[in-house]
């Protein structure tokens, strides 16, 4: 008996040391970084419930717990999540690194980077406005439920009603961060308080039962099967939340953001807001993660709009077009009738299957230029027409790590003389295949890294690399003919005057108007798109500018290994470098490409 007693001593023991060990990864310095990267992820996406509905990762396991409930927006929670980063960043500062070689040292210098850059924006963290034209509570909540909630069962329906139950007290958490602003003197523009007003009231007009919050769960039930359809008792519920919960929390902003149009609001840029010089310079580095100031890249955005400028014009001049400025000239292109579609329904459906047949006919290229493709696959979808007004003209969501749903890119349709032929490919090359899809996929794929690899964001990095995937099509031969070349140099174009404009607005006190009549003037695209892209820029300065800033180091550092490497060179292992690390600054990026020269062309790391 006594091996038995010398049995159960030692699995207590191991027990005891388990816990031990358990216990200081939470509350103490990890033995190792890799606990501690998991550590920081773990914790930030516990205290998400939204994150994790969208990222799916618990539902395998069975477990839902979160799905009805909405993220803390208190200011105490804002707060904690503050102290956290610089708790995070000090425990990751107290390892060697000089200890670290490798993966191991990359994934220190990323989160480094990352953190220490959010601690310091903490002078403006509230220099930003939480509801406007493009995002916000009012807009985020019913796209949130219709495309992130899933419905596969009862369950799912229960949790999604006690979500909007709890969605006042949610809109209220908001509310008392935008009065906080309000007495900071930051409030949002005109332009942008005017159309969220437009938007709101548009969205409590609806009948419950003909609201998107209604209908998408009706639509997601239908399409069950039949052993698993359940819950139409529950449909009257959803429709009563609406009515007694969703709308009264809309009508309190419609009231608040009513009364705000006579506190003397304006639609300039940062450089109006309290310390918006130095806001804006920290908005540039945090979207570039560049040091580069606000006169260099307006000098670089005037030099690449003169050489873009020249190449249109010659493709335009053999079209015949000859007469008024690009823009004006572009716009005439893409008012011809073989450049448009029907504005009905079987148009935009066409436009979307369209969209689909570019991705089927280039997907089976791609081994040429890439090792190692996503496994997610990829589909085209109309953003959700109660938001299409005020979106962009389109967008990518990355698909799910459970795989339970795949990337999506969101085409906006809410204008057909929006979407001539000739820009459609480079919009699909951008947001798809090579360019949004296989970053973002490709990155959620990855294997034997920290989660936060996967899901880290840096727009210089992913919004570089769509812009650099642009024109890889351009290389690999990917435009038919010269008119689709034509909506490459123009989509270029629209990046580059992105550069003027945003620091001509947020540093050199350029009017809203007089961005609007230039990028009118350098594009070629519409009115409304015009003033749309002009008033985004203006809620999120500095954003616009990490497009052309991030592909023109990509194509940079591609030249660099080009001409070192000769013979050697492989655009598949160059390829493999940028994307199987994950998103990471450009500067860590530029030093991983380096290695990858230093190394005869051989992929060391990814």
């Amino acid at each position: 008996m006594k091996w038995i007693k010398r049995l159960a001593m030692l699995f207590g023991l191991l027990v005891l040391l388990l816990t031990a060990f358990v216990l200081h990864t939470i509350y103490f310095k990890p033995v190792h970084t890799r606990l501690f990267y998991e550590r920081v992820f773990v914790e930030f996406m516990l205290d998400s419930p939204e994150m994790l509905t969208g990222m799916g990762m618990l539902r395998p396991l069975g477990l839902r717990y979160y799905d009805d409930d909405w993220d803390d927006e208190s200011q105490a929670q804002q707060d904690k999540i503050r102290a956290k980063l610089r708790n995070d960043l000090e425990t990751l500062r107290r390892y060697d690194r000089s200890a670290m070689s490798g993966q191991e040292a990359l994934s220190y210098d990323i989160l480094e980077f990352f953190l220490d850059l959010q601690q310091r924006g903490d002078p403006w963290r509230y220099h930003n406005f939480p509801v406007n034209q493009l995002w916000g509570i009012q807009s985020n909540v019913p796209t949130f439920l219709a495309t992130q909630h899933r419905i596969t069962d009862e369950t799912d329906v229960r949790n999604y009603i006690a979500r909007l139950d709890k969605l006042p007290t949610k809109f209220e958490q908001v509310m008392v961060g935008i009065k906080l602003r309000e007495e900071k003197g930051i409030l949002p523009p005109r332009f942008a308080v005017e159309k969220v007003l437009v938007e709101m009231r548009e969205f409590v007009a609806t009948k419950p039962t003909e609201n998107i919050i209604y209908t998408s769960v009706a639509e997601r039930l239908a399409e069950l099967p039949a052993e698993q359809q359940c819950c139409d008792e529950l449909m009257a519920e959803i429709a009563d939340r609406i009515e007694n919960r969703v709308y009264p929390a809309y009508q309190s902003y419609i009231s608040y953001f009513d009364q705000l149009q006579s506190k003397g609001l304006s639609n300039d840029g940062a450089w109006r807001l309290p310390d918006g010089d130095a806001y804006y310079a920290h908005q540039i580095e945090n979207h570039t993660t560049t040091k580069m100031d606000a006169d260099a890249i307006h000098r670089i955005g005037l030099d690449e709009v003169a050489r873009i400028e020249q190449e249109m014009d010659a493709i335009l001049v053999a079209e015949g077009l000859v007469e008024g400025t690009i823009g004006e000239r572009v716009q005439q292109l893409a008012k011809r009738p073989d450049q448009l579609y029907p504005d009905t329904d079987a148009g935009r459906e066409q436009i979307l299957a369209d969209y689909q047949a570019i991705y089927a006919e280039i997907e089976p290229k791609m081994g040429k230029y890439f090792s190692k493709l996503p496994k997610a696959e990829l589909e085209v979808r109309r953003i959700p027409e109660f938001k299409e007004k005020t979106a962009p003209g389109a967008y990518y969501n990355g698909p799910t790590m459970d795989g339970s749903q795949p990337g999506i890119f969101y085409a906006n349709l809410r204008d057909v003389r929006e979407i001539p032929r000739f820009g459609m490919r480079t919009l699909a090359y951008h947001e798809g295949i090579p360019g949004h899809h296989f970053q973002i996929a490709l990155a959620r794929e990855l294997e034997g890294l920290p989660t936060f690899r996967t899901i880290i964001p840096f727009t210089a990095y992913s919004e570089g690399w769509a812009l650099y995937s642009e024109h890889l099509a351009h290389e690999a031969g990917f435009h038919p003919d010269q008119l689709s070349e034509l909506g490459r140099l123009q989509a270029e174009m629209f990046r580059a005057v992105r550069l003027v404009v945003d620091t001509g607005m947020h540093a050199k006190r350029w009017s809203r108007e007089r961005a609007i009549e230039f990028m009118l003037e350098k594009t070629g695209m519409g009115d409304t798109e015009v003033e749309a892209e002009i008033e985004r820029y203006l809620v999120n300065p500095g954003q616009a500018l990490a497009y052309k800033i991030g592909m023109i180091k990509i194509q940079e550092l591609r030249a660099r290994a080009e001409a070192e490497l000769g013979d050697r060179f492989d655009i598949r292992e160059f390829h493999k470098v940028i994307l199987l690390n994950g998103a990471m600054p450009m500067p860590l990026l530029e030093r991983q490409v380096e290695a990858y020269i230093a190394a005869g062309g051989v992929v060391a790391n990814a």
